[in-house]
């Protein structure tokens, strides 16, 4: 019977040293009414043509103790892609692009959270769109400390990337006559993320 209760009471011992090294990650839901993907892409390689993606869902779970253990899986509707310019929006859309009646959405699921400087992180993961997954590294700025808002909690956060759309099989171009082409192979992304505390 001693042996039992001593070996119970190193146990407790154990779990209790070890509490302080445990992960107390925090899930947030993205808030889609308040979060945005925008996006700017070479055109005629004279300008940078802006566009945006107005429906951006998905969970973090972020430790502030040690956010190496936060992950992230975030979720873009294509179907919502906005250039003001109609015409460009439905080329855009359609399968010479994005093709979103075959891919209506892009996903990003993190494999690796790195420390990258006060408030800042580098977030490693698979992003898949128009159906080719592939590696990418996401610059992040944030998560900023918690408010209370609304009988809740809010957070927020900046997340900056680059990408080769030829990368991701999304290949259309035409030849411009002086040289050159219509549209960049280089994506400039970036996402204003607001939080809420899942409830």
């Amino acid at each position: 019977m001693s042996h039992r209760r001593t070996s119970f009471g190193m146990l407790a011992v154990a779990l209790l040293l070890a509490l302080p090294g445990m992960s107390h990650a925090t899930a947030w839901d993205i808030d889609p009414g308040h979060s945005v993907a925008s996006f700017k892409v070479r055109h005629m390689m004279v300008s940078n043509v802006p566009g945006e993606f107005g429906k951006v869902t998905g969970v973090v779970n972020y430790d502030p103790a040690d956010p190496t253990k936060s992950t992230v899986e975030a979720t873009i509707d294509t179907t919502t892609l906005n250039t003001r310019h109609e015409g460009r929006d439905k080329h855009l859309k359609s399968a010479d692009f994005l093709d979103v009646e075959k891919f209506p959405t892009i996903t990003f699921k993190s494999k690796k959270v790195e420390k990258a400087g006060e408030g800042k992180l580098k977030v490693t993961g698979d992003l898949t769109l128009h159906g080719v997954t592939k590696e990418v590294v996401l610059d992040v700025d944030g998560p900023i400390a918690p408010v209370s808002a609304f009988g809740g909690q809010k957070s927020g956060a900046t997340v900056t990337t680059k990408i080769n759309r030829q990368d991701f099989g999304v290949s259309w171009n035409k030849a411009l006559d002086g040289g050159g082409v219509v549209v960049g192979d280089e994506v400039a992304i970036n996402i204003e993320v607001e939080l809420s505390l899942k409830k």
